[in-house]
């Protein structure tokens, strides 16, 4: 089996806190989740989950304009530099504060970060690994307190920073003559936002309360409005005194304060969220309202829009919320939720296409395993969902809840079709269901009892009852004939549901049992005990095969309130959710700790030991917990100084002037890290956990096809067109491919003898074929080359069909795009051949009826005449013989020949 698993995208957490960020050509958008960037692709309908980590939760990520450089800003300053394009780290950077806001100057010269009061002034860094790449330009101050955004003038001289003073300041990048640091005035709350218009006529500054001002630049006493950036001079060469001046004040009429703010000069379009959930969209500078809408009940904590000004995002960090909206048509575009607490439970379905999970929302929410994004929520469930299973046929799935149900759902029609509840209320905390999807169990925590419905009728089959403790896991064999339970009084027990009257199996261990799993081909159980080993045990003879001791592998990190160290603590040193990998060969387990491993069965040796997060956020990341950081009123991490990261700064205490440490008594929720559930998928390809920080996919797939051998300064169109033409055709397409040049993929591909492909498809590598699959799909109802296209996909398809199965979750896509290719081009040349066929019956019908009747005016009857009207009562006789039945037709079509010749003579 292979271990070289990899994180491969992170799904359940679809925006967490920070700010959002379009690319540069507004077709994807960029999405804190914890310490991760998550890209969202609008346009192909994906999902990509950047491969590294910041220290800690990401408050600020900025884009370059040309869309090749991420800088992501942890809580406390910790920068990473990214090249957006390669998805390579390039440099670490510490700006040694809490970073409030961050942009790139239009030309991409310059970035400009907000530090506590303080502006700095960076020079952009290179695309490649240096040893210094942050260059500090200069370092502006004069704001009495804490910045909240940064704006540039188009032209990149000047920038806007607007603090929470109620002012708005204006600097220049460079010194310029004739320019003065300028500060504008007039809001009576803090400033959220403030840009220049794209001429630099007019500046406009949002505050708190929901003011609008339009500002103007123009000389001192002079009624004429002047573009920023000139200024003027009078007869003698002096500079003359010039001045901002506030043109008009609006007002947005909103109850509620105004949380984030967005502006896109190109449009003139403002964008106010509010804390509220409503949203509103102005046209300035005359502040004309063109919309306005409640999409959610919380604050709306960021708003981006992108290039083009026709698409919204809205980001709400309470209820975990994404939403892109299409203004003009007013229409959603995107719009994801993950679970509002932590996520319980997961089940991927039979082909591994999809995701079942269920949280401690009440809400079950099912997951496309290749785009990353929900696509239904179910929401009957009024507490905890503890368990979700799927069935066979991957259209039904159902879900146990602490509320006493057990819910059936059809994904077809996207509905709860299906109850089952208990004759007194109890709380189901697992659940299993059949192979066949007819028996559905479910354990309880405070009966002790497993109760047996039939899915068809609904009804109550029975009750188990032997248990002394909570059901902790329920697990089928894979023939459906045996249900395996383990419990807290340290047993686990196996019942034969079809004939009662047999002895419950029961394996008794030394301590609680967390999890059991079923080998996939039945012979074999695993169950996980509280004291940290997992022992495995032979069904058919009920004996114990061996054990791992796990206790050490799963310790975790030390959590802030613990009075011992990692090593000496006793929680989390044991598993909660066990699984084997689809070969049965391996066994992957986690719980309350930061790792997870992976085991081999038959040597018991640990091959992997995953973290599952980095983020020092979470409670138990550290090893090690830093004294400086225990203070009198304890743990610093747990104490909101700024209320920054809280709900309208409802924790900062400012009864008192000049008081800003905050209420010591207030404290901040600091997860703790932990995988509460784990499933491999059926493919074997990839696996996925329920984490605290959502849904982590760990895959074998790499998105990335690099491949080096024989790429070397020598593969050139030149030598790919020599290669074409000496006939080595193959070697020809993958040097093509590897240069990834279309028109070059094109030449050879059309170079191609047909009667060569059958053989090519044959040896082409694996590597290649999504892509080659791909390029067909693009070029086919554009080229003429039906057949030849034809030839290619029947070939690869058959050729490689195992390798097509084993993927088919990810060439879904690229299979679905084909066959919508060729049903076009069947039904278009189906309808031309129609066309064609009436066509030439009708000027056959046409031309003999103009030579019938050419005939008829000469009078003259010559022996083609003759024969043609014997053919036409050759024909007439046919079609009465095919109105009779099949012996009639026989008898009728013999007869044909006995005509009498006369007849047809006299007949003419």
């Amino acid at each position: 089996m292979k271990t070289s698993f990899k994180f491969s995208n992170l799904c359940g957490t679809v925006y967490k806190k920070g700010n959002l960020v379009f690319t540069p050509d507004g077709n994807s958008v960029l999405s804190p989740v914890g310490n991760r960037v998550t890209v969202f692709d609008l346009v192909n309908n994906r999902t990509e989950t950047l491969p590294f980590e910041n220290k800690r939760d990401i408050r600020r990520i900025v884009l370059s304009p040309n869309g090749n450089l991420l800088l992501s800003i942890d809580e406390l300053g910790q920068t990473v530099l990214i090249n957006f394009r390669k998805r390579s780290v390039l440099n670490y950077f510490n700006l040694k504060d809490k970073v409030r806001d961050i942009q790139f100057s239009p030309d991409g010269a310059y970035f400009a970060v907000g530090l506590g009061r303080n502006i700095e002034v960076w020079k952009s860094p290179g695309l490649t690994r240096e040893f210094a790449p942050f260059e500090l330009h200069r370092k502006f101050t004069g704001h009495y307190d804490d910045i909240m955004h940064i704006s540039w003038s188009p032209d990149s001289r000047f920038f806007l920073a607007s603090s929470k003073d109620m002012t708005t300041k204006i600097f220049s990048v460079s010194k310029i003559d004739g320019f003065e640091q300028t500060t504008l005035s007039g809001h009576r709350y803090a400033v959220v936002g403030a840009w220049f218009s794209k001429d630099m006529r007019a500046i406009y500054t949002v505050s708190t309360d929901g003011a609008v001002c339009v500002r103007r630049f123009r000389p001192f006493g002079v009624e004429e409005n002047l573009t920023f950036g000139e200024f003027p001079r009078d007869d003698e060469g002096n500079l003359m005194r010039t001045i901002w001046f506030t043109e008009s004040r609006h007002y947005t009429m909103q109850t509620a304060k105004v949380q984030s703010a967005a502006f896109n000069p190109s449009i003139q379009l403002l964008v106010l969220g509010f804390t509220n959930g409503v949203f509103g969209i102005w046209e300035m500078p005359d502040f004309n309202k063109i919309h306005s809408l409640s999409i959610s009940r919380k604050a709306i904590n960021t708003v981006a829009i992108n290039p083009s000004g026709e698409w919204l995002a809205f980001g709400s960090s309470k209820l975990g919320q994404l939403l892109v909206w299409e203004w003009q048509s007013e229409t959603y575009v995107l719009k994801q939720q993950g679970h509002f607490y932590d996520m319980s439970c997961i089940a991927y379905s039979g082909d591994g296409q999809y995701i079942a999970t269920g949280g401690d929302d009440a809400k079950v929410k099912v997951w496309n395993a290749l785009t990353g994004y929900c696509f239904i929520t179910f929401t009957e469930h009024s507490s905890a969902v503890t368990a979700v299973q799927f069935t066979k046929g991957n259209q039904v799935f159902l879900s146990a809840s602490l509320d006493g149900t057990v819910r059936a759902y059809d994904l077809v029609r996207y509905r709860n079709f299906r109850i089952f509840t208990s004759p007194t209320p109890v709380q189901f905390t697992s659940l299993a269901v059949d192979p066949s999807g007819e028996i559905v169990c479910a354990g309880c925590q405070d009966t002790f009892e497993i109760y047996m419905w039939s899915m068809q009728t609904g009804k109550l089959l029975d009750v188990l009852s032997g248990h002394e403790g909570p059901i902790s896991a329920l697990a089928f064999r894979a023939d459906g004939l045996s249900l395996a339970s383990g419990s807290w009084d340290n047993t686990v027990r196996l019942w034969d549901i079809f004939d009662r009257s047999k002895t419950v199996e029961q394996l008794t261990h030394s301590h609680e049992v967390m999890a059991i799993a079923y080998r996939p081909d039945g012979k074999e159980i695993c169950a996980s005990t509280l004291d940290g080993q997992i022992h495995f045990w032979d069904v058919a003879k009920a004996e114990s095969t061996g054990s791992i001791e796990g206790r050490r592998d799963i310790s975790g990190g030390r959590k802030a309130n613990d009075r011992r160290t990692a090593a000496n603590s006793s929680s989390g040193k044991s598993f909660s959710t066990l699984c084997y990998s689809a070969d049965g060969t391996a066994v992957l387990g986690g719980g309350n700790s930061k790792y997870i491993c992976l085991y081999d069965r038959q040597s018991g040796i640990l091959l992997r030991k995953f973290q599952i997060s980095m983020n020092q956020s979470l409670d138990g990341v550290q090893e090690k917990l830093n004294s400086k950081l225990m203070t009198e009123a304890g743990p610093a991490d747990l104490i909101d100084s700024d209320g920054i990261d809280s709900d309208t700064e409802k924790h900062v205490d400012r009864s008192l002037p000049g008081v800003k440490s905050g209420d010591k008594s207030n404290r901040l929720l600091k997860p703790e890290v932990r995988a509460r559930a784990l499933r491999f998928s059926p493919t074997g390809r990839q696996w996925a956990a329920a984490s605290t920080e959502g849904l982590l996919i760990y895959s074998l797939d790499d998105n990335m096809v690099f491949d080096p051998y024989e790429l070397d300064e020598n593969v050139t169109p030149d030598t790919v067109r020599d290669l074409a033409r000496k006939s080595d055709y193959l070697r020809a397409l993958v040097n093509a491919f590897r240069l990834n040049e279309n028109y070059l993929i094109r030449e050879v591909y059309q170079s191609i003898p047909p009667l060569d492909v059958s053989l090519l498809t044959k040896d082409f590598p694996e590597a290649y074929l999504e892509r080659l699959l791909k390029f067909i799909a693009s070029i086919i109802e554009s080229s003429q080359l039906l057949e030849f296209h034809l030839r290619w996909i029947s070939g690869l398809l058959s050729n490689h069909g195992v390798f097509v199965k084993t993927r088919s979750v990810a060439l879904q896509p690229v299979l679905r795009t084909l066959q919508r290719g060729v049903t076009r081009l069947h039904q278009d040349i189906g309808a031309t051949c129609d066309k064609n066929h009436y066509t030439l019956d009708y000027l056959l019908v046409q031309g003999k009826q103009q030579a019938e009747a050419e005939k008829e005016e000469s009078g003259d009857i010559t022996m083609q005449d003759v024969f043609a009207s014997f053919d036409d009562n050759d024909s007439e006789l046919a079609e009465n013989a095919e109105e009779q039945d099949e012996e009639e037709h026989e008898e009728k079509g013999s007869g044909l020949m006995d005509v009498d010749f006369s007849e047809a003579l006299a007949h003419a």
